[in-house]
């Protein structure tokens, strides 16, 4: 890869290919049918999926990036012995290596770049679509018997369901410059595309600032105002955040990133989550990507979040997104102050 190409683009572009790579080890393990799944804590859990595609892309970059800080949300995935050259992505993405580097990034060194790395986004749809995936009845139940993530209430309703949540498990890689995000990659495993005739899974859709995005043709909002949230993290101060809003409709789906392909895909309007569940790996390349489009993603206040290395990863202040900076501004003025000032009280 030709070092006259400016850093940023090369990390992205290497990005662009590594996420790819993640994106087939994560469908590798569900393949296996032996998810490797622990808990790191209360609701929060790790599957093999996690483990594994973290590494891939924690030890990509950084063989090509030594002065890169990279922060992955698996804070300790097993790393001995050495990896599989399978898992090793050595190539870049050569449309994005073509592309005319903004002037402001052009003098951007290595050390001055970090990458906040969500190895697999969407841990629950990821579990339950592994669930799925038994086809037989009788394994189906053996599998919820031991699950640690799944109740008796999604069991039912995963029994109806088309599969279709496993689309929203995304591998995010984003790419902050002076604590902002400026370029990201959105990976879904399982997108299904139809490539001369022949059905293909995943997608990777990517955006730099004052350049665009790609992967993908962004789609203008819909014409009432539709809000995605959380499909499984809400409580009565995310439930009143959407009340006020006076939607036509509230998605609730899973993943940071599968909530913002919404936005871009013309799906949704406005992203509202008011609680500090979210972390910045979680945010950090959607909103890179969101931005390139020519979204706005803040807080719940109205603030921007900095991912500079020194930043504590939660963001404890919810996450608010749209399309546009209109409809952001919508959103922003709908939240009561008493929800906001509740928020801010967690920083």
């Amino acid at each position: 890869m030709s070092t006259t190409i400016p850093v940023i683009v090369r990390v992205l572009a290497s990005s662009v290919s590594v996420a790819g790579k993640a994106g087939k080890i994560v469908r590798d393990v569900m393949s296996k049918g032996e998810l490797g799944i622990v808990e790191k804590g209360k609701d929060d859990y790790q599957t093999e999926a996690d483990r594994s595609a973290q590494r891939c892309i924690i030890e990509s970059l950084s063989a090509q990036y030594p002065k890169v800080n990279i922060i992955g949300e698996e804070d300790n995935p097993d790393t001995e012995g050495d990896i599989s050259s399978e898992w090793l992505a050595v190539d870049a993405d050569k449309e994005i290596l073509s592309i005319e580097c903004p002037s402001f990034l052009k003098s951007v060194k290595e050390e001055d770049i970090v990458i906040w790395v969500d190895p697999l986004d969407g841990t629950s749809e990821y579990t339950q679509g592994a669930l799925m995936l038994k086809r037989d009845p009788w394994e189906r139940w053996k599998m919820y018997l031991t699950h640690p993530l799944i109740s008796i209430k999604w069991y039912l309703s995963l029994l109806q369901s088309d599969f279709g949540f496993l689309e929203h498990v995304t591998v995010l890689i984003g790419i902050s410059v002076n604590e902002k995000p400026v370029a990201g990659v959105i990976h879904q495993p399982y997108f299904k595309t139809l490539i001369d005739g022949e059905k293909k899974l995943g997608r990777t859709i990517w955006g730099l600032q004052e350049v665009g995005v790609g992967g993908f043709t962004a789609a203008p909002p819909p014409d009432s105002l539709v809000i995605t949230t959380t499909r499984s993290h809400s409580n009565p101060i995310v439930e009143k955040a959407l009340q006020v809003m006076n939607a036509s409709q509230i998605l609730r789906v899973g993943g940071a990133g599968y909530k913002v392909l919404q936005l871009l895909e013309g799906v949704a309007s406005i992203y509202v989550f008011a609680s500090p569940g979210c972390k910045k790996w979680d945010t950090c390349a959607p909103e890179a990507v969101l931005n390139a489009a020519g979204g706005k993603l803040t807080d719940i206040l109205g603030n921007y979040y900095k991912y500079g290395a020194s930043e504590g990863k939660p963001n404890k202040t919810g996450v608010l997104a749209a399309v546009n900076g209109e409809l952001h501004n919508y959103a922003l003025t709908r939240i009561p102050q008493e929800l906001k000032d509740k928020l801010a009280s967690n920083k």
